[in-house]
């Protein structure tokens, strides 16, 4: 099976090209007016009016009354669970269908991930699959030291200390429905929205459903200031821990530096955040440029027989970081991987899910079959900004 007229599709979107790349970044605005700026001011560290102008543009954009900017998108995660009361020995509900720093932030923490099975259509973590594995796996118990209600793993007796759904590729999971179970279930939810920036659910934005959410500026990410990341959230003693423990946990004073929790290295530096503000100038453009691409893959990949488009879910505004493709079984996947990135057109499969790696083979599983079915057939196209 040829895909010829496919490659030539992409190409013809993306013309005087030799190679297309996946996603690159485009630099197209103010960006080396703010960097500039921000190296005459000798402030190039995580101290300037950059970092803060920043976290004001994040909160503004996402709706949520808090933002902290953080070094990156899996040291925001990280120090998110941290501030959610994740301990060492918690058990925390995630995907396994996504990047592993999903995971290694739990780790991170000295907990263990649960895997959950995604659904098929949103492909981030799904609710019944939740719902039905804790209605059979867990109990609810009565701390007596803090008199909390806490949701015990019966198998290992650990307690699950939080949720962590991912919006996959920018595709919003049904983030009201894992909300409302983990309401229930009294654990916290921390999106992760890595992948989501300008996603909205239902007209809210990702990242503002749960306790907090975190997002990333990576390098190939819709929006980008080389690294990066942010915490948003509407709880405001959670919104100044994440900023202390960003900032080494150092106390207020003009000259002395001293300390009162183990804090982190975590705070983006102003010459990071005059990038990303450039960038989120430039936001709605960025996404309405890539809606466009998303009716004109669907419109072309209707016509191909054996592949199926990822659109937008129900009830969803996606920034369509990447474009997706479902094939038909993996042998197709793997000859289209071939093929395409012979011809110059980078394409890439989704991530190993996360339970096959080595440093995760044990962990706690639910039923993966969404999971196992759509890694063996997913494929990312070209997805960058058009000129």
């Amino acid at each position: 099976m040829s895909f010829k007229s496919t490659i030539e599709f992409i190409k013809s979107i993306y013309p005087n090209k030799g190679f297309i790349p996946l996603h690159e970044p485009k630099f197209i605005g103010n960006e080396k007016k703010y960097v500039l700026e921000t190296i005459e001011s000798t402030f190039v560290s995580s101290v300037g009016e950059y970092v803060n102008k920043f976290e004001q543009e994040i909160a503004s954009i996402t709706g949520a009354k808090y933002a902290v900017a953080i070094v990156n998108g899996t040291s925001a995660l990280h120090l998110a669970l941290k501030c959610a009361g994740v301990q060492n020995n918690d058990l925390v509900i995630t995907q396994s269908l996504s990047f592993i720093a999903t995971t290694n932030a739990i780790s991170y923490l000295g907990a263990a991930p649960i895997f959950i099975d995604v659904d098929l259509q949103t492909m981030g973590l799904c609710p019944i699959a939740l719902k039905e594995w804790l209605l059979t796996e867990t109990v609810q118990k009565i701390n007596n030291e803090s008199g909390k209600i806490e949701c015990i793993h019966i198998g290992s007796q650990k307690r699950i200390s939080a949720v962590v759904p991912m919006h996959t590729f920018g595709h919003p999971c049904v983030v009201d429905g894992l909300e409302s179970i983990c309401e229930e279930y009294q654990i916290p939810l921390i999106e992760d929205a890595a992948e989501s920036i300008g996603s909205q659910y239902k007209n809210k934005h990702t990242g503002t459903f749960g306790l907090a959410g975190v997002f990333s500026f990576n390098g190939n990410k819709t929006i980008t200031c080389g690294g990066g990341g942010a915490i948003v959230t509407n709880d405001e003693s959670f919104a100044k821990l994440a900023k202390h423990l960003s900032t080494q946990a150092k106390l207020p004073h003009v000259w002395e530096f001293n300390h009162d929790m183990v804090g982190y290295n975590y705070r983006m530096p102003n010459i990071n955040a005059a990038l990303a503000c450039a960038q989120l100038e430039q936001l709605n453009a960025f996404i309405d440029n890539k809606r466009e691409l998303a009716l004109m893959y669907s419109d072309f990949f209707e016509k191909i027989e054996g592949i199926v488009y990822k659109s937008e879910p129900i009830n969803s505004k996606s920034n369509y970081w990447l474009h997706t493709i479902q094939l038909k079984d993996k042998e197709q996947r793997d000859l289209f991987l071939a093929e395409t990135n012979e011809n110059g057109v980078m394409t890439r499969p989704t991530w190993t899910p996360t339970h096959l790696l080595p440093m995760y083979k044990d962990a706690i599983c639910g039923d993966l079959k969404n999971t196992s079915f759509l890694a063996e057939r997913l494929v990312n196209i070209s997805s960058s900004v058009r000129a």
